[in-house]
């Protein structure tokens, strides 16, 4: 690590030095007021076009920012126009007096996306904003969410490695307890919370701002999350005529065109903005071949100064082949047999189920593709100079599905996987390391019972309706009055088809549908004839049923703002109802569950205080009553059974945050304590069953209730311009994140049953009488104390911006990994039916850094404007660890599902605007 900050300091020294051309600077002043009141507007946005150097305005909507000759001067304020000045003179001071700013209808239509921004020194919350400069120069051949690694509490890492795999950390929580939001409509699965980012990989490409708020943060939905949200915001009205072309490439025949035309706003009140996309490559893992498009439509109506409407569209389909999040190998793994089969390319590429048929075409087990487009049609009705409604109706539908390996016994589905519990599974395995999918086509011709293994699409899709509706309004001159609606309505389909026999005649799904009950279908009273009934492609195996989602809530906050004092109390109510309709384990007179519904809601409040024009501090608390999931939370296993969890309770979480910010033209900085306690949480644990011979049987689940944990820590950010051509950006995050509770759970097999015993010389399992009867296994987990792992609890970044010459910029980002401390899952080991198991800390994965660099260029070919930027992260190709599960004895070398982060990647971009 000190040799790699050593390079850092080298680098930035140089690139300082090789600014050898002085500039000259004019200090421009002035006073943003409203053009209607004269109220001054507090932190309107202040910026240089073309650069990233920019301010704020004070408590008196003053400004001072130092620019070179003949630039311009770009003035944002939500809901007014845009203000622009080309500043000709070429030194010394230029007052621009009072500037008012004029309210836009147009421009309103952010109150509806943007209703849950965060607005700097006035909301009492820990935020983060990321502009589209920072994006497009910084972004490269990452995934979305690594765009968020600076960003103090953010731990993202790539898992699997494969196109849209990576994953997002805020706060020691995963993604399905982070709010995600395009335009302020959420984007999180109505069933168990998480995102796909492949689902959004176009998403960079239209984002006007991204907006983390960590904590309990300021999204007016009935519904918030646990550890913090994301908030994007798109270009949902481009008031500038023109669009641009681009051609990205870089390492692993990465290839990305895109073009952008907008209309502007015409006479007649109309605008229309089109993006479309495509991306493609070999990826940098081995076999995770992708290719994605990506699509934006923005139409906008502006009937008058109070009405108007605006359809917005995106979407994203995509196919990439993976490396399956559950194929990360053991360190000693890595090293030896994945360096043996890459021939001299990285050990951390290889892929366990990279291969081919039998006649050399491309094979594997891997394979994802998913479509999921968003519609909304936002109304905004500008009721009078005091209020407005917003109203947003939105629908999602979304199509897709993954492999998924079927096979007659637990055993032969588990081969389909590359490894197992870390060690690479050689069933079915080459010299030279590839999967052997010839080998299955000989299995299974050679089989007198049909196919021992076939593959399946696991199917999930689903139509999704919403309507989020916020009426705005004041009470006299310091009160703010928001309320609203938030209704969602969500149907997911969840099938698993037969796509592939693999050389067999058929397939017979005997070992799940040995687990349907004649009491539940009727069909399974046909006894052998049901079970072993002769499958073809095209027919269902383990799983066809839907899942209802349905919540209804309502949202109020009330804000005073006074000169230096801002306050705000908020509340909401919410009401989720789950069930299933399942047309596998149950025929029609039983298909459909009992429906379940959780009443939750949210008290909080904060207030920021203005100290000076520089200083403020702020505090918030609150407490969150929140739903179960319906995975694994309001069902007991929602893939198999209509029964649902008798200890299903809402989830509790009570949080509290300080903080203190600092505000000047040269230095800005932030820094906020918090303290959140998570209470009542569902969570499930998967354990791999062996035999005596270490045979893979199965893979049993312990589901626990009553899982308490304590998420705590510190955090700084920070920027400063210490020069006009230099900007410093950094942050500093210690987090202490701890499991807080001994839990009880019950062990479940992988098709749902009860588990009664399990004998560690045959692998058999015996099945209970009932789930939680007198004889249902359990086990109480000391978790107690225990570190929270999968996110590095301990981050910190510094990077530098350099105006190297006109056009022409340079930056260098150091990002570092501490504290992180391997994920846990019970191992065979672990079984103690009916007794107590006393965990420890995870293995700690070592600390790591990284250094990343980019540059821009800007010029012009004729009158077309051309921008030639390029990305190089991992510069010194650092060879580190981003994911881990914790081993036997919690060290390094029992350690399996290991991954390493990426090596040095590049790429590089023209774009041509017009």
């Amino acid at each position: 690590m000190r040799r790699h900050l050593i390079h850092f300091l080298l680098v930035a020294i140089l690139t300082v030095c090789s600014a050898t051309t002085a500039f000259a600077q004019v200090t421009v002043k002035g006073q943003v007021v409203d053009a209607e009141s004269g109220e001054p507007l507090i932190g309107a946005a202040v910026t240089v076009v073309g650069t990233t150097q920019g301010s704020v305005t004070d408590l008196d909507g003053n400004f001072t920012q130092k620019v070179a000759p003949n630039s311009t001067i770009l003035i944002k304020y939500l809901g007014y126009k845009d203000f622009r000045k080309k500043i000709v003179q070429k030194s010394g001071t230029e007052n621009l007096g009072e500037i008012k700013l004029e309210l836009d209808a147009v421009a309103l239509n952010d109150v509806t996306i943007t209703s849950s921004v965060a607005v700097a020194r006035k909301t009492p919350v820990a935020v983060s904003t990321i502009d589209p400069v920072f994006i497009e120069e910084r972004l490269g051949t990452q995934e979305f969410p690594e765009i968020l690694k600076s960003t103090p509490g953010v731990y993202a890492t790539k898992q699997g490695g494969g196109y849209g795999d990576s994953k997002i950390n805020m706060r020691g929580f995963k993604t399905e307890n982070i709010a995600v939001m395009v335009n302020g409509v959420p984007m999180n699965d109505m069933e168990w919370g998480g995102v796909y980012w492949s689902n959004w990989a176009g998403l960079s490409d239209v984002t006007r701002s991204m907006q983390t708020q960590r904590g309990l943060g300021a999204a007016k939905v009935s519904a918030p999350s646990v550890g913090g949200s994301i908030n994007i915001i798109t270009n949902t009205i481009d008031s500038k005529k023109g669009g641009f072309v681009s051609y990205g490439l870089g390492d692993s025949g990465y290839n990305k065109l895109l073009f952008k035309v907008s209309t502007g706003l015409t006479k007649s009140g109309w605008a229309l903005t089109l993006l479309g996309g495509k991306t493609w490559g070999d990826g940098y893992i081995q076999g995770t071949e992708f290719e994605g498009y990506n699509w934006f439509v923005n139409i906008t109506k502006r009937f008058n100064d109070s009405h108007q409407l605006s359809l917005t569209a995106f979407g994203a389909p995509q196919w990439h082949n993976q490396r399956n999040n559950n194929d990360g190998l053991t360190i000693e793994g890595w090293q030896t047999l994945a360096k043996n089969y890459m021939n001299g390319d990285s050990p951390y590429k290889y892929n366990p189920t990279y291969g081919f048929g039998k006649n050399g075409e491309r094979k594997t087990s891997s394979h994802n593709y998913y479509n999921k487009p968003q519609i909304s049609l936002n109304h905004l009705w500008q009721i009078n100079d005091k209020s407005s409604l917003s109203t947003a109706l939105y629908v999602s539908i979304g199509r897709g599905a993954g492999y998924a390996g079927q096979g007659l016994t637990s055993a032969d589905r588990n081969n389909w996987y590359g490894s197992n519990s870390g060690s690479l599974n050689m069933t079915f395995r080459n010299t030279d390391g590839t999967f052997a999918y010839d080998k299955i086509y000989d299995l299974n011709e050679a089989s007198e019972v049909g196919s021992v293994m076939a593959m399946s699409e696991s199917k999930n899709s689903h139509n999704w309706y919403g309507l989020l509706s916020t009426y705005t309004t004041k009470f006299g001159d310091n009160f703010d009055f928001y309320g609203g609606i938030d209704l969602r309505y969500y149907k997911g389909m969840h099938t698993n088809e037969l796509i592939d026999l693999y050389g067999g005649k058929y397939y017979v799904d005997s070992s799940s549908r040995s687990s349907v009950f004649a009491a539940n279908n009727s069909a399974a009273a046909a006894g052998d004839a049901y079970v072993n009934q002769k499958l073809q492609v095209g027919d269902i195996v383990y799983r066809d049923y839907d899942g209802f989602v349905m919540s209804e809530g309502a949202f109020s906050q009330l804000e005073y703002n006074q000169d230096k004092l801002s306050v705000f109390v908020a509340g909401s109510l919410s009401n989720t109802s789950y069930w299933r309709y399942d047309r596998f384990y149950y025929d029609k007179e039983h298909a459909k569950s009992k429906t379940v519904s959780f009443l939750g809601g949210t008290v909080k409040g904060g207030v920021n205080y203005n100290l000076t024009e520089n200083h403020n501090v702020f505090a918030n608390v609150g407490y969150i009553s929140r739903a179960p999931f319906f995975s694994q939370g309001a069902f007991l296993q929602s893939t198999t059974s209509n029964l649902t969890n008798p200890n299903a309770v809402n989830e509790k979480v009570f949080s509290a945050e300080i903080g203190y910010g600092f505000r000047s033209s040269f230095f800005t900085a932030n820094l906020n304590i918090y303290h959140t306690r998570w209470m009542d949480k569902t969570m499930s644990r998967g354990i791999d069953v062996k035999n005596a011979e270490g045979v893979f049987v199965d893979r049993l689940s312990l589901n626990m209730s009553g899982v308490d944990a304590l998420h705590q820590g510190i955090e700084l950010d920070f920027v400063a311009k210490p020069f006009t051509w230099l900007d410093v950006t950094g942050m500093f995050s210690y987090g202490n994140w701890e499991w807080d509770s001994n839990s009880k759970g019950y062990f479940y097999t992988s098709t749902s049953q009860p588990v009664k015993s399990y004998d560690s010389k045959t692998g058999e399992v015996a099945i209970a009488s009932g789930i939680q009867a007198p004889d249902h296994a359990s086990m109480e987990v000391g978790l107690k104390g225990v570190k929270v792992g999968g996110s590095a609890q301990t981050t910190a970044a510094l990077g530098t911006n350099f105006k190297i010459a006109k056009g022409l910029r340079a930056g260098v980002d150091w990002t570092l990994y501490a504290r992180n401390y391997a994920d846990w899952k019970l191992n065979n080991n672990d079984l103690v039916l009916n007794g107590n198991k006393q965990y420890e800390s995870p293995w700690r994965i070592p600390s790591a850094s990284t250094f990343d660099l980019n540059a821009s260029y800007r010029f012009q070919i004729g009158k077309v404007g051309a921008l030639l930027s390029g990305t190089v992260n991992n510069v010194f190709d650092q060879k580190y660890i981003t994911d881990a599960m914790d081993g036997s004895n919690h060290d390094w070398q029992t350690a399996y599902g290991v991954f390493y982060g990426f090596g040095r990647t590049f790429n590089v971009r023209l774009k041509l605007d017009f």
